[in-house]
């Protein structure tokens, strides 16, 4: 193992840990200004990779799927957070796509003994009737803050991650798929001896731009001091007059963009495929841990240990990666239980 060895797996590291940014940062904001911890963020990851292949598909543009994609998924994000994770504001709307949910259930499960309960319609006009006494009774009843509840906040996240895994395999099938880049960013350069894929050094490049945009956007503007001051303390923030409703917004879109972007440029890289969101989240995880939850350059610099460890720790020990990726998080946490850049 000579020096280019060990700057190719330092190369390798650091632009896993580009990709691995673009996924934690959001759910780092997320957490710092809703304190929700969104175990379906994954899933705007592997969405993201799938929107990027219908619009390949249709228009031939890899250049426009991104920003498409990422658009996408970033009104799904905004969508469900309006509708679920806001006790007030569309209780209405929320009852009614539970009720008929449910509805539809029983109708699927009544229609197995009953043959006429077959085809989409029947099944949703039954849907519908059972549909109106669960409407009813749900805006009877009072809803609970979210925020305060993390069972609920588990529970939640966890059930919106099963539905998005299960309408990506409905939509796309399960086979494997990969999002072909241009041709340019499939080559190689040659750099004091060492092969550089140029689709590599893309990732470490578009995740600086965008990591330097979202710390502009956070530290000089009037948008991003309002943020901040959810994240340190949003009933106080609520008493000076900020929209932290909208702050929440804002982010919660923020980060499913970032997760969808993430999912385009990783789906070149790690191939889009059913499960994919349930085996990046834990890596999402790891880097909000370790950097801190909220912080912006905690993430950052989480992704870089995090991106590091996995791959020294796949090309050192594999039989053991898993214990050299997680064992720096167990450390840092047992010096400083908030992450390097948490705070109380």
């Amino acid at each position: 193992m000579g020096l280019n060895f060990w700057l190719t797996q330092l190369f390798n590291g650091l632009s896993y840990g580009a990709l691995l940014f673009l996924l934690g940062a959001g759910l780092s904001l997320i957490f710092g200004v809703m304190r929700i911890v969104n175990l379906s963020h994954g899933s705007y990851f592997l969405l993201g990779g799938y929107v990027a292949l219908s619009v390949i598909k249709l228009t031939g543009s890899w250049v426009l799927a991104i920003p498409l994609a990422g658009l996408t998924i970033a009104l799904i994000g905004i969508v469900t957070e309006r509708l679920f994770f806001r006790s007030t504001g569309f209780e209405k709307v929320r009852s009614g796509i539970i009720a008929l949910s449910v509805g539809v259930l029983l109708a699927l499960t009544v229609g197995r003994f009953v043959p006429a309960l077959t085809g989409w319609l029947p099944v949703l006009l039954a849907g519908a009737v059972l549909a109106i006494p669960l409407f009813l009774f749900l805006m009877r009843v009072p809803a609970v803050a979210i925020e305060g509840d993390t069972l609920r906040q588990v529970l939640l996240t966890v059930g919106f991650a099963f539905l998005f895994q299960q309408a990506a395999l409905d939509i796309w099938g399960g086979e494997n798929m990969d999002i072909s880049p241009p041709a340019v960013l499939r080559e190689t350069v040659q750099l004091g001896g060492v092969y550089l894929p140029l689709y590599r050094v893309f990732m470490i490049c578009i995740a600086s731009v965008i990591g330097l945009a979202l710390w502009l956007v956070m530290e000089r503007t009037r948008m991003g001091a309002k943020v901040r001051a959810t994240v340190d303390d949003a009933q106080m923030a609520r008493g000076v007059g900020i929209d932290t409703s909208r702050i929440s917004m804002f982010i919660f879109g923020l980060g499913a963009f970032l997760a969808a972007v993430g999912g385009v440029i990783g789906g070149g890289f790690l191939g889009v495929y059913p499960g994919l969101d349930f085996q990046i989240l834990p890596l999402a995880f790891a880097v909000v841990i370790i950097g801190g939850m909220g912080s912006l350059g905690g993430a950052a610099v989480g992704a870089l240990v995090v991106g590091l460890a996995d791959n020294l720790g796949k090309a050192l020990f594999p039989e053991i990666s898993y214990f050299t990726l997680y064992a720096p998080m167990a450390l840092i946490l047992a010096w400083k239980p908030t992450g390097l850049f948490g705070r109380e």
